[in-house]
């Protein structure tokens, strides 16, 4: 006679490892943010993994969830944890298209305001924002600037506000430099000591660097500029549209959104409020 029930059959180990590992990385992620307040909770999943997979080599740890008791109990451990999952990566003049459109599609129209306010958010080591204080500078309307960089990595924002890099990555920062428009000698920018270029500290005189979580903090000023370039492909997509309602709060009518090549505005409920001006190289005006 055939039994009256279903037949279970084991799960398979590949499949069971994977949801045990899935589950240990949202136990972490909720005790980061439980804990320290730094929320990682929303961020694509694949790429979480991979750089808590790279921390747990860097750092020596055997399991996922080993990590909770040591950040738990030493908040050093955090922050060698957070230098490891925070994804500081720029350059100077980042898709130098994007810049040269900046300059000739976004410049004449600022020209006309009495004040200019700027947010980098997501500022990295602070290379896109030299860029914009020299193209700002270039242009004659810096004086009346005021560029907001900010950032989740105070580590990042040390080294931001020292303005200092490495000279071995200059002739790529002035290749960049002269395809984005750049109009002057790219080196009158900065001095040579010993392997560092240290940029001149009059670029950062108008540059106010800040800790600003995207995941977390709200709006705090209202821009005619917002740049937040590479920084929401991290997200998943309710990240994604938490961070672009709040850019939406922050901009001015009129007011310019540049996103990085991979990212668009088009799934964002409000799209329909931004108008391209140039949707190659993710350059939007407010328009509602």
């Amino acid at each position: 006679m055939r039994p009256d029930y279903d037949v279970v059959y084991p799960p398979d180990e590949a499949e069971t490892a994977g949801s045990h590992e899935k589950l240990e990385i949202q136990l972490l992620l909720q005790a980061i943010y439980q804990a320290y307040g730094y929320d990682f909770r929303n961020y694509a999943y694949d790429s979480i993994r991979r750089r808590i997979l790279h921390a747990m080599q860097v750092m020596g740890e055997r399991t996922i969830s080993g990590f909770i008791p040591r950040i738990l109990h030493d908040p050093r451990q955090l922050f060698l944890l957070l230098d490891l999952l925070i994804v500081s990566v720029s350059e100077m003049y980042r898709d130098p298209s994007m810049f040269k459109e900046f300059r000739e599609k976004v410049i004449p129209f600022l020209r006309t305001y009495p004040y200019i306010r700027i947010w980098h958010a997501g500022c990295s080591r602070g290379e896109e924002v030299l860029s914009m204080a020299i193209l700002l500078e270039e242009e004659g309307v810096y004086d009346k600037a005021r560029i907001y960089a900010t950032d989740i990595d105070e580590g990042a924002l040390t080294l931001a506000r020292e303005g200092q890099y490495p000279l071995s990555i200059m002739e790529k920062f002035a290749v960049n430099y002269r395809l984005a428009g750049g109009t002057r000698d790219f080196s009158e920018y900065y001095t040579v000591e010993h392997n560092e270029a240290r940029f001149r500290p009059t670029l950062l005189r108008n540059v106010v660097y800040a800790s600003h979580n995207l995941v977390t903090d709200h709006s705090f000023n209202e821009f005619n500029v917002i740049m937040c370039r590479n920084v929401m492909i991290y997200f998943d997509r309710q990240l994604q549209n938490r961070v672009h309602q709040l850019f939406y709060d922050s901009l001015a009518m009129f007011g310019f959104l540049s996103l990085g090549s991979p990212e668009t505005v088009s799934n964002f409920a409000g799209s329909d409020c931004y108008e391209p001006i140039n949707e190659k190289e993710k350059l939007y005006r407010r328009i509602k």
